[in-house]
């Protein structure tokens, strides 16, 4: 898997588009999973962690819309859809539910492959932006995890927030007041309680903190740098 660039699931009815998709995505360096309807991708989404999928609409037993409203909710990976050209209505459902984007049939291989490219590009840079690693601690807002040597820590909704802000902000000192006004809290003692919380989660003594400091009669800095 190291040597391909991102591992799709193409699902379509028909094999021919199965087989050509395929065949142009490995030549460009793609590691390719085919399924011929909604059912049989359903069994290899709840296997395989896929970075992309292209879905055709119209197939046989449950339809590409169908197979959205059913798993994107659960699916962070982003959709392709294929459509016929008489399936504006469709397309515009699509979107509307959660596809990333769509391509009319026929289509030509090498735009398909552009559109691929530039959907994956945003996604690992969305990804990078939301995925931190310093020293020995990892913050995954995308799975709210804050992994330290070898412990998992859960954090909550509010913690998230503090910490995206702090996080794309390095070395800005955030007032209560500021962190009140990011989390919609006006008590100071329970934003005390929620950076002591953290601190438990990020520092390996968190009554002396590296990282997550207080700047006296300032407030609070995430050094990560």
């Amino acid at each position: 898997m190291d040597n391909f660039i991102a591992h799709i699931l193409v699902v379509d009815d028909d094999y021919g588009i199965r087989s050509l998709v395929k065949k142009y995505l490995n030549e460009n360096n793609f590691l390719v999973t085919t399924a011929n309807s909604a059912e049989d991708a359903f069994d290899k989404i709840n296997i395989v962690n896929f970075d992309l999928i292209i879905l055709d609409i119209m197939m046989p037993g449950k339809s590409g819309l169908e197979f959205i409203k059913e798993n994107k909710k659960k699916l962070e990976t982003p959709i392709i859809l294929l459509t016929a050209k008489g399936e504006a209505i469709d397309r515009i459902t699509g979107l509307e539910i959660g596809a990333d984007d769509y391509l009319p049939k026929p289509f030509e291989p090498k735009e398909l492959l552009l559109r691929i490219k530039n959907i994956i590009e945003k996604t690992q840079i969305n990804n990078q932006r939301r995925i931190f690693d310093f020293k020995n601690i990892k913050i995954d807002l995308n799975k709210q995890l804050i992994l330290r040597d070898n412990e998992a820590f859960k954090i909550n909704n509010t913690e998230k927030t503090i910490l995206e802000k702090m996080i794309n902000n390095p070395g800005k000192t955030f007032s209560r007041e500021d962190i009140g006004v990011i989390i919609n809290l006006d008590k100071e003692r329970s934003i005390d309680v929620i950076i002591t919380r953290l601190r438990k989660k990020i520092e390996i003594d968190p009554k002396n903190p590296k990282f997550l400091q207080t700047i006296r009669g300032a407030g609070y800095v995430l050094w990560i740098e």
